[in-house]
Order: structure tokens, then C-alpha cells, then sequence
């Protein structure tokens, strides 16, 4: 007699003794992000190490995705829950969307060519996926170097707007410089011929020029009576002058500080504005630049695109099970019962509709025969009345004419009896 006690059967100790027959909760969930029938995996223990490895892949691909869309979505609104939200709803649509490509490729009954051909749609948007994941964070890892270059491509642009505004202002600054050259050149010769004429006086009034003769007071008071003169005529001249002056000067000075306003707005704006695309330009930059960076990001991304296509690859190179013969034929099995039910479903209209028919082709003969009998009746009668001469007919008519007649009369098409 067979017994168990305590994981004890027949005084031997079983497996269950050890396991309890216990399954881990967390192989649970990686059977589900697998995208397995856990009611049928559960059935094969040999099977859930290689399905529950098969839903860390593929939930690895969902953290990747929250990453790299959150710092993306960080790095250009700058906002916590925004980024928050985003990673999650990306990280979920990227996590389903490789569910559905692993739970939809079969390994049992498909033949290796069939098995590429299926993977071949998969991987190409597993690939897309990885490009769009790995970027960002690409943009992560080499944030510090990126910043330093982010910086050097601010100042070029500072720059390249410095070096814009002063081509825009160019013909003011120009113009308004030659016109105040001018001016001041006409000042500085006024200014120079009413200080000669002042020297000159004031010399000839010490003796130490002119004439060289101190107390000459006629010739002293003519050569100040020609300065005076002279000053009360370039006076107006010199007072238009200055203002003329003010105003050019005023102009430069407007010109520059239009300019140092819009180059600090420029600053500003190119400093508020370092987002994603920004960040981008910075690590091609850098890829360009050095080798080191190139390689390191080429790398890099190809790591984050492999564990993106990870699933389907790992899917791919998965040998057949005995889940996957499981599962195919439990899904054969559906079908055929399906096609079974579809088959009866059709043979039973089949068998209706031949008894409809049989039915209505004994009413047809049934109706055929009825009327028939009632020709044959109509047609004696019709002869009967010929023969005693009741019937007016042309007497010349012939027998044969005669029966077209009566067939045209009473002739009717058998189809349209029912």
C-alpha cells in the first residue's frame, strides 16, 4: 500500500520533502512580463528558469526605456513630475511592445528559415527602439564632458552674434565716426587759429614776439583787436560744432548700447535654451573630435541596443522545450476543436438545406403531376370542342398548327412551379 507522510512515501524520502512544493512569487511576475500561459509553464519546472530569465530581459528593456525618455524629457521642460510621468508611460509602451513580439514567436513546429523570417520585422524594431533608448542615455554618461563642450559652442555663438551685430551697425558706426572726425578736425583748426592770434598778441604785449619791443601798445591792441575779431567769429561756429559733436557722439553711444543690450539678451537666451538637441550636437561634436569619445559611444550604444533586442534575440537562439510542444499543441488542439465545431456547424446547414430541397422537389413533383393532369383535361376538351365544330377555328387549320396552339395556351416552365 502506497502512503505519503511528511514527504515520505513507502519510507523514502521524495522531492516534495525538500521543495514543499513551493513556487517563488517573483518568477511569477517574470513569467508575465515573459508573456508565457503560466497555468501550462507551471507544469514543467525545467522551463522556468529559462522563461523567468527571459522576463528579466525584457524588464530590463522597460527600465532602460523610463531612464533614458525621463532624463530626455527632463533635459528639455525641466521638470521632475513631467519627466516622472513620461518615463513611465515610454518605459510601459516599450515594455508591451517587446511582450508582444517574444509572446508571439513560436519555437515548436517552425522551421529555422520561418523561425529568421519571423525574428527579421522584430529585430528591425527592436533596433529602431534602441537607437531611440540609447541616446539619451548616452547623453547621461558623458554629461560632464559635454557640459565643458556645451560651453565652448555658447561662446563661438557669442561670437558669431558679436561679430553679426557689428556688421548690422556697421554703416551707422561708420558714418556717425567720419562725421565726428570731420567736426572735430574743423574744431581743433578754429581752436588752433584763435590760439595763434591769441599767442600772438600776448607776445607782442611782453616783448617776447612780434616785434620783439615791449610797450608798443598800438600794435599790441591790433593784433588783440584781430583776435577778438576773430573769436567773435568763429563763436557760433565753434558752438555748432560742439553740438554737432554731442549728437554723433550720442549716436556711437546708442549704437553700443543696442548692441550690448541684445548680446546680453543673446547670452541669456542661448543659456536658458540648452536642451536636448543642444546636448546632441555636443557629443557629435565630440565624437568628431576624439577618437576616444567616438569609439566609447559607438560602444556604448551598441551595449544598449543589444540588451534592447535582447528579447527577440534571446527568443531566437532559445532552443524548443517541452513548454513550447506544450503550448503548440494545446493551441493546435484549439484550433482543430475550432475547426472541428465550424466543420459540424457546416455540415449541419448542409444537411438542413438538402432536406429543404428534397421537401420542395417532392411538392414541385406533386404540383408537376397535378398539373399536367389538368393540361391533359383542358387540352381533350379543347380537341373535344374542335371535333364538333364549337370551336371557331379556320377549317383549313391542320392538327399540328392546331397544338402549337393549345401548348402556347396551357404550357407553363417546370422551375417556376414552386
Amino acid at each position: 500500500m502506497a502512503a505519503t507522510t511528511n514527504g515520505r512515501q513507502n519510507g523514502l524520502y521524495t522531492y516534495d520533502l525538500f521543495s514543499g512544493n513551493k513556487q517563488k512569487s517573483d518568477s511569477h511576475f517574470l513569467w508575465w512580463c515573459a508573456g508565457v500561459h503560466q497555468p501550462l509553464l507551471k507544469e514543467y519546472p525545467s522551463e522556468h528558469t529559462k522563461y523567468a530569465g527571459l522576463g528579466g530581459v525584457i524588464l530590463a528593456t522597460f527600465i532602460l526605456a523610463a531612464l533614458s525618455s525621463g532624463y530626455a524629457i527632463y533635459s528639455v521642460f525641466n521638470n521632475a513630475i513631467w519627466a516622472v510621468a513620461f518615463a513611465i508611460i515610454w518605459g510601459l509602451i516599450i515594455f508591451n511592445f517587446d511582450r508582444f513580439l517574444v509572446s508571439t514567436m513560436r519555437k515548436y513546429g517552425v522551421g529555422l528559415r520561418k523561425q529568421l523570417w519571423m525574428a527579421v520585422p522584430r529585430m528591425v524594431l527592436a533596433l529602431l527602439i534602441g537607437i531611440t533608448i540609447s541616446r539619451p542615455l548616452e547623453l547621461k554618461i558623458f554629461e560632464k564632458e559635454i557640459d565643458v563642450k556645451v560651453a565652448e559652442n555658447r561662446h563661438k555663438k557669442i561670437a558669431l552674434n558679436d561679430s553679426l551685430l557689428q556688421a548690422e551697425n556697421k554703416n551707422i558706426l561708420l558714418t556717425a565716426a567720419q562725421e565726428r572726425s570731420k567736426l572735430n578736425d574743423r574744431k581743433l583748426s578754429i581752436e588752433d587759429t584763435l590760439h595763434r592770434l591769441q599767442q600772438s598778441y600776448l607776445q607782442e604785449a611782453d616783448g617776447t614776439g612780434g616785434s620783439f619791443q615791449r610797450g608798443i601798445d598800438k600794435l599790441t591792441l591790433l593784433k588783440q583787436q584781430a583776435y577778438n575779431a576773430a573769436l567773435q567769429q568763429f563763436s557760433p561756429e565753434l558752438l555748432q560744432l560742439n553740438k554737432n559733436l554731442i549728437y554723433q557722439d550720442s549716436i556711437l553711444n546708442n549704437a553700443k548700447a543696442n548692441n550690448e543690450i541684445k548680446r546680453k539678451q543673446f547670452e541669456e537666451t542661448v543659456a536658458a535654451n540648452v536642451g536636448f538637441l543642444e546636448r546632441n550636437k555636443a557629443l557629435s561634436d565630440l565624437s568628431l573630435q576624439e577618437s576616444s569619445v567616438f569609439w566609447a559611444d559607438l560602444f556604448i550604444s551598441l551595449l544598449i541596443i543589444l540588451i534592447e533586442i535582447g528579447p527577440v534575440l534571446s527568443k531566437l537562439i532559445m532552443s524548443a522545450g517541452p513548454y513550447d510542444v506544450a503550448l503548440a499543441k494545446m493551441e493546435l488542439l484549439q484550433m482543430a476543436s475550432s475547426e472541428n465545431d465550424m466543420r459540424k456547424d457546416k455540415e449541419l446547414v448542409f444537411d438542413k438545406m438538402k432536406d429543404l430541397y428534397e421537401k420542395k422537389k417532392e411538392t414541385s413533383a406533386v404540383l408537376i403531376e397535378k398539373l399536367n393532369a389538368l393540361q391533359t383535361k383542358h387540352i381533350d376538351k379543347e380537341i373535344e370542342q374542335w371535333e364538333r365544330g364549337e370551336k371557331t377555328i379556320n377549317p383549313k387549320t391542320t392538327i399540328d398548327e392546331l397544338m402549337k396552339k393549345i401548348k402556347a395556351e396551357y404550357d407553363f416552365k417546370e422551375e417556376n412551379v414552386l
